[in-house]
C-alpha cells in the first residue's frame, strides 16, 4: 500500500493561509461575477432555476464553479451520495493511486492556489510533494471535499432527480430523497454531470443472467472481499477496474484470483496519452465525423492498459494468473460453485466471479428522461463508419451538439432535450475527453459555462436590449465643461489656415 505523508504542524493554519489566497486571487479577477441572468418564474409564482447540475463530484463541482464565476448563481446542484462519497473515490474505485500525473491542474480552473499541488504542499511541505509519486485515491477525495468547502459551492446530498419532463419552456425534476427539500424544482437547463456511468449503465454481460446473484458481482458494486479468504475467484477482463478488484480479492487472502481474458495479448500502450495536448483538446470537436470516429474507435480496439502499478500489484501474488485468449462461451452453476467455459474449450471452476467488464453508453438507459430517451440522437443515426472500423460501443454514444446539449432524432419530437447537457463519459466521442478526465476537465467546464452563457443571453436579448434602453446612470454630471457660443463664421470672413513645423 501506498504510504501516507505526515502531515506537517501547522497544517490547519497553512489550509487557512491558502484559503485567504484562493480569495484574494477571486477578488482581484472579480470574481465570482455578479448574477446577470434575468430572474423568471412560472405562471404560478413558482421560482425558475437557470442551471439544476446533478453531480457533486469532480465533474460537478468544477461546472458549477465555472458556471459561478460565468455569473450564472441562480443554481442548484444535487448529488444522489450522502456528503463525502460523491464519484467513485471512496466506493467501487479500488485502485491505490490515480492513473493521471501529479502534476496535472484538473479541476483547478486556472488557478494555481486551487491545484492538488499547493493543497497538498500546504500540509506536507515541498519536499514531501518531491517525493510524491502517485496521487492516493483516498488523498484525492480529500481534496475533492477541500475544494468543495474552500469555493463554499452549495451541494445539496442525498438529492435524486427522478424524472426530467417538459412544462412549457422550462423542465421539471422530481426529487426525492433525504435531502430533497422540494418535491420538484422548475430550471431552464439542466447539467447531467453523472461521471463515467452519466449515461449508461454497468456493463453485465448475458452470460451471467442466470447465475445466482450471490455468486457474482460488477466491478462497480460494493463487493465483500473479506468473505473471499480462503475462496477461488475469477475475475473476468484485464481493463483497470478488473485488475483493481483483483488486487482487492488478492489482499483479502483469496486462495487465487484467475482473469480471463477474451484478447490474446496484455494491452500496453495508452493511445490517448500519446496525443494529449492543448491542440486535441481544442480542435477534436470541430473535426468532421470520420476523424472524430476514427480517433475514438482506435483508443476503444487498442484499449487502454491497466496502469503499471495496478498490475503489478495483482502479479506480485503468486496465486494470481492471467489466461488470454480466453472469452467466454458460458457460465452456470453447479450448487454453489461457478462453472465457466471459455471460448477456447477451457473448463474453469470457481467459487466467485467478479466482472472487470466497465461500463456501457446507453442512453436509453436514462430512466429519468422517461420515453424521450429513446430520442436522443446517437452516433448511429448520423455516422456508418467504413469496413474495419465498426463500434457498436461507439455506436451508441450520443451525438451531441457543440455545447454538450442533446440533439433529437426525430425534428420535433423532443426539442427539449436541447435543454439538457451531457457533461460527463458520454460526451466522449462528439466533444473528446474534456467531461470525466483529470486533464480536460477545466477545459471543458469552461467551455460548458461560455456555451450555457451564450444560450442564456440569445434566450433573454429582449430583456437585455430593453435594460440598455432604460439604463439611465449618468457619467457625466454637467459640471465638466462649459458650454461656448460659436461666432458666425461668415462675419468672420474666411481665413486661411495656419500651418506650423516643429524646429
Amino acid at each position: 500500500m501506498t504510504s501516507q505523508p505526515h502531515t506537517t504542524p501547522g497544517a490547519a493554519n497553512s489550509l487557512d493561509a491558502l484559503a485567504k489566497r484562493i480569495r484574494f486571487d477571486l477578488d482581484c479577477l472579480n470574481l465570482p461575477s455578479p448574477n446577470w441572468v434575468p430572474e423568471k418564474q412560472s405562471g404560478r409564482g413558482e421560482k425558475i432555476h437557470d442551471v439544476v447540475v446533478i453531480g457533486g463530484g469532480m465533474c460537478g463541482l468544477v461546472a458549477s464553479f465555472a458556471l459561478r464565476t460565468s455569473g450564472i448563481r441562480n443554481m442548484r446542484i444535487f448529488d444522489r451520495n450522502p456528503e463525502g462519497l460523491e464519484g467513485p473515490w471512496l466506493t467501487y474505485a479500488r485502485m491505490e493511486t490515480l492513473r493521471s500525473p501529479k502534476t496535472l491542474p484538473g479541476p483547478a480552473f486556472g488557478m494555481g492556489a486551487l491545484t492538488f499541488r499547493a493543497w497538498y504542499e500546504a500540509q506536507h511541505g515541498a519536499d514531501a510533494w518531491e517525493r510524491l509519486d502517485k496521487i492516493p485515491r483516498p488523498m484525492w477525495m480529500e481534496y475533492l471535499i477541500w475544494y468543495r468547502n474552500v469555493l463554499d459551492l452549495p451541494v445539496e446530498n442525498e438529492v435524486e432527480v427522478t424524472s426530467v419532463t417538459p412544462e412549457g419552456e422550462f423542465l421539471r425534476l422530481e426529487l426525492r430523497g433525504a435531502g430533497a427539500k422540494e418535491s420538484s424544482v422548475l430550471t431552464r437547463k439542466f447539467v447531467m454531470a453523472t461521471g463515467r456511468d452519466g449515461t449508461g449503465h454497468p456493463n453485465i454481460p448475458d452470460f451471467v443472467s442466470g447465475l445466482p446473484k450471490h455468486l457474482w458481482a460488477h466491478s462497480s458494486e460494493d463487493i465483500d472481499f473479506p468473505s473471499l479468504k480462503g475462496k477461488r475467484v475469477v475475475v473476468i477482463g484485464v481493463g483497470a477496474s478488473a485488475v483493481d478488484n483483483s488486487a482487492e480479492a488478492l489482499e483479502a487472502g483469496a486462495r487465487e484470483v484467475r482473469h480471463l481474458i477474451r484478447r490474446r495479448e496484455m494491452p500496453t500502450i495508452n493511445k490517448m496519452m500519446g496525443i494529449g495536448s492543448f491542440g486535441f483538446t481544442s480542435g477534436y470537436a470541430a473535426l468532421p465525423d470520420e476523424w472524430r470516429w476514427r480517433f475514438m474507435q482506435y483508443s476503444f480496439s487498442t484499449q487502454t492498459p491497466s496502469p503499471r502499478g495496478s498490475t503489478m500489484r495483482v502479479s506480485r501474488h503468486e496465486n494470481a494468473f492471467f489466461h488470454f485468449g480466453q472469452g467466454i462461451e458460458r457460465v452456470w452453476n453447479d450448487g454453489d460453485e461457478v462453472v465457466i467455459e471459455t471460448t477456447a474449450g477451457k473448463t474453469v471452476r470457481t467459487d466467485y466471479l467478479i466482472l472487470g467488464t466497465g461500463f456501457t453508453v446507453d442512453p436509453l438507459a436514462r430512466a429519468e428522461l422517461g420515453d424521450a430517451a429513446g430520442e436522443i440522437l446517437l452516433w448511429r443515426d448520423r455516422y456508418t463508419p467504413p469496413a474495419g472500423e465498426e463500434s457498436r460501443e461507439l455506436a451508441n454514444f450520443p451525438y451531441l451538439n457543440a455545447d454538450f446539449s442533446f440533439r433529437e432524432r426525430t425534428p420535433g419530437a423532443a426539442p427539449w432535450l436541447s435543454s439538457i447537457y451531457c457533461f460527463n463519459y458520454g460526451a466522449s466521442a462528439s466533444l473528446g475527453k474534456v467531461s470525466g478526465d483529470i486533464p480536460g476537465i477545466s477545459d471543458g467546464a469552461r467551455w460548458l459555462a461560455y456555451s450555457l452563457a451564450a444560450t442564456l443571453y440569445g434566450e433573454d436579448v429582449e430583456t437585455h436590449w430593453q435594460a440598455m434602453l432604460n439604463y439611465d446612470k449618468p457619467e457625466l454630471l454637467g459640471d465638466e465643461w462649459t458650454e461656448t457660443e460659436l461666432e458666425d463664421c461668415a462675419a468672420m470672413g474666411a481665413r486661411e489656415p495656419t500651418y506650423q513645423t516643429g524646429g
